[in-house]
């Protein structure tokens, strides 16, 4: 085996330069293609299916109930997941969804404890299917100078360490020279499209076949990938309300490398009934391109553009595998809890990424200052989280967390939770110092930033039943949330005239909608007035109590944007300080032995009807609530005590698992009168 490995790492260079893909997923490199040509004519033609029938009744719930799912799922038919490994199908996906157990490419099962209520496989548009066909030598394309590397790539006996060198060279080579050869005319645009007609089309009949009313909501969904030339992340993955008509070919960077292209074919489409909205995601790798008051060709934003973009766009994802984008430290300094599970990188990069304009929070901000100006404000997002998983299924526990990226990450030795086997130690280093990192007088693999991944997240909604309608008409409605894997149910509201006693009320739900707006929604305040907020957290019966509730504002104020954060209920009875807005200490801990926790300390439930304390009835302002629960174990703590060494004093030992709100804005008198709706809200979608 030496001598083999010896020879292996030889033929890659002494530079590294093969490993380059190591580490990457989706945002493969184009470097050395024209992003500015296209590399496919614009996509026509549609996918006609008819109405999908319902198999049953389902329950209904006029108040709505919290339901929990995953919007970003990646499979073998994206070409980075089945670089490295991947052989789920989306049919194995959705029986994931299900809670059945699905095979992980380094060759254990995985498996949720209790199964999703609703799901989307979102396989990347580009090239969709096209390296599944490249390793298939019966194909044309496998006849192609650049797929020979791809010839047989999963084959049983390849799933090993040392084959991480050769996927690595594949994938940084085969999508920008297949982006090279469409854009030059070497490669006929037919070949690839025929692929991902049918590819596309399969992945739509496995949504069907596995669409269950009351039990499990699937959605025909993609990815549009893409990205700056400086690599800034610009991702979006596609929801489609149905399946009865569907376009022929997903529109991908492929086709424009620019999103406001894919705005306006989700437009076209609208106007031919196909119903879509993009979800963008990992913003915290954007390099400040996600959230700008400029657009794509450095023109200031209008009201035009705000309003075409928050058409299409009306969420954001929040939390992922691939780090948190609520917000940074760089941009809220008086916030403590802002460093939750950064991963502060271009995606698939070792390049910093820059926090203005990469995170949440800022964009909500960002948003106040275009509408005060004039522009509209293209930034009214909700909140979701998702997985983002390459292996069919996402880890949302930190105690059994595996990653998401195949045989890249599939075992802690390779995402660097514990040290590196001493010969592959050796030979990696060989090969390049950036390849390994030697913490404590150990030394681990460095191929990537895989320690700075977490075991998140799910998107979740307020619906009356689990059916599309229903749960596409609350993500259309921002009546959303999201969590870094617990099952916390948050709910939000604001009204102008809410009883004093409104969280004892029998009927509350009732009045908090009757009287007011939900998360998602806007609120019209009225002169010499405080809206009243309801604020209620119930935790997850599997995971740990809940520590605090909190809202965050933003307001303006003298034409600039500010932000608070006000701890509003507190656990094991304690009171805010009316002067520091914050909760005491609770006291939980936990044990650096065995990751164990205290059962009694902490709240199963907390709710509040809360006014802010220095709203001003003039100043328009957002607010969404964040729930922490007590800390945690991270899930590298867990690999590390599973694998008897000690955890990295370079990474954090615990964390405090999250939910957050959709936002709701808050608007001055005198600037919402011309824009209210016939429910006392502000309509700008």
């Amino acid at each position: 085996m030496l001598s083999a490995a010896i020879s292996l790492l030889a033929s890659c260079g002494s530079d590294g330069e093969a490993l380059k893909g190591i580490g990457s997923d989706e945002n493969a490199s184009l470097t050395g293609t024209n992003s500015s040509v296209p590399a496919l004519p614009e996509p026509r033609g549609t996918l006609e299916r008819g109405p999908y029938p319902r198999t049953k009744e389902t329950t209904v719930y006029p108040q709505r109930t919290a339901l929990f799912g995953d919007l970003h799922v990646h499979t073998e038919n994206s070409f980075d997941a089945y670089t490295f490994a991947s052989l789920a199908t989306p049919a194995d996906a959705y029986r994931y969804a299900r809670g059945e157990a699905i095979a992980h490419p380094v060759g254990y099962d995985i498996q949720l404890d209790r199964p999703l209520d609703f799901y989307a496989v979102t396989d990347h548009g580009m090239l969709m299917g096209v390296a599944k066909a490249a390793a298939d030598t019966s194909t044309e394309v496998s006849r192609l100078a650049i797929s020979e590397r791809m010839h047989d790539m999963n084959r049983s006996d390849n799933m090993g360490t040392l084959s991480l060198l050769e996927r690595g060279l594949a994938f940084g080579l085969f999508v920008p020279e297949m982006t090279r050869m469409l854009q030059d005319g070497e490669v006929d645009p037919e070949l690839v499209l025929e692929i991902t007609r049918s590819t596309w089309k399969q992945n739509v009949q496995a949504t069907d076949d596995a669409y269950d009313p009351g039990t499990l909501t699937t959605f025909a969904a993609y990815e549009y990938t893409t990205s700056t030339d400086a690599r800034g992340n610009l991702h979006r993955n596609v929801i489609f309300r149905d399946t009865e008509r569907l376009p022929a070919v997903p529109y991908s960077r492929l086709h424009s490398q620019n999103p406001e292209g894919l705005w306006a074919w989700m437009d076209g489409l609208r106007e031919q009934g196909v119903e879509s909205l993009a979800i963008p995601h990992n913003s915290n790798g954007s390099n400040g391109e996600m959230f700008k008051q400029i657009d794509w060709s450095g023109q200031a934003m209008d009201e035009a553009y705000s309003e075409q973009r928050l058409r299409n766009e009306p969420l954001a994802e929040i939390t992922q595998i691939k780090g948190t984008s609520e917000t940074h430290p760089m941009l809220s300094d008086t916030d403590e809890w802002a460093g939750f599970e950064l991963m502060e990188y271009r995606v698939a990069t070792k390049l910093a990424s820059e926090p203005k304009g990469s995170y949440l929070r800022d964009a909500l901000r960002m948003g106040l200052e275009m509408e005060a100006a004039g522009n509209g404000n293209p930034y009214r997002l909700g909140f979701i989280g998702s997985t983002d998983t390459h292996v069919g299924g996402g880890a949302l526990k930190e105690e059994k967390y595996f990653s998401k990226a195949g045989v890249q990450d599939g075992l802690p030795e390779r995402r660097g939770s514990i040290p590196m086997n001493w010969l592959y130690g050796v030979l990696a280093s060989w090969v390049s110092d950036d390849l390994v990192k030697d913490v404590d007088g150990r030394r681990y693999m460095a191929s990537s930033v895989f320690e700075y991944w977490g075991a998140s997240g799910l998107a979740a909604v307020w619906a009356e039943s689990n059916t599309r309608e229903a749960v596409y008409a609350a993500l259309r409605r921002k009546e959303t949330f999201a969590t870094s894997g617990p099952r916390i149910q948050v709910r939000f509201f604001a009204g102008n005239h809410y009883p004093d006693n409104l969280i004892n009320d029998p009927e509350l739900l009732s009045t908090a909608y009757a009287e007011g707006v939900p998360m998602g929604g806007s609120l019209v305040g009225e002169p010499e007035e405080r809206p009243s907020f309801l604020v209620w957290a119930i935790a997850d019966a599997e995971a740990a109590p809940l520590d605090r509730m909190q809202v965050i504002k933003g307001w303006m104020e003298k034409g600039v944007s500010h932000e608070k954060v006000f701890d509003v209920a507190c656990s094991g009875g304690g009171e805010v300080d009316p002067v520091t807005h914050r909760c005491p200490d609770n006291g939980a801990w936990v044990s650096s032995d065995d990751c164990s926790i205290p059962a009694e300390i902490g709240a199963s439930e907390l709710k509040a009807q809360w006014q802010d304390p220095e709203s001003e009835s003039n100043q328009d302002a957002f607010y969404y609530v964040r729930v922490l629960q007590n800390p945690t174990c991270r899930w590298s703590t867990w690999d590390a005590l599973r694998a008897g060494v000690a955890p990295r004093s370079d990474l954090p030992r615990t964390l405090q698992e999250r939910a957050w709100s959709s936002p709701i804005w808050y608007q001055s008198p005198n600037e919402a009168v011309s824009h209210l709706d016939n429910q006392g809200t502000v309509s700008h979608e």
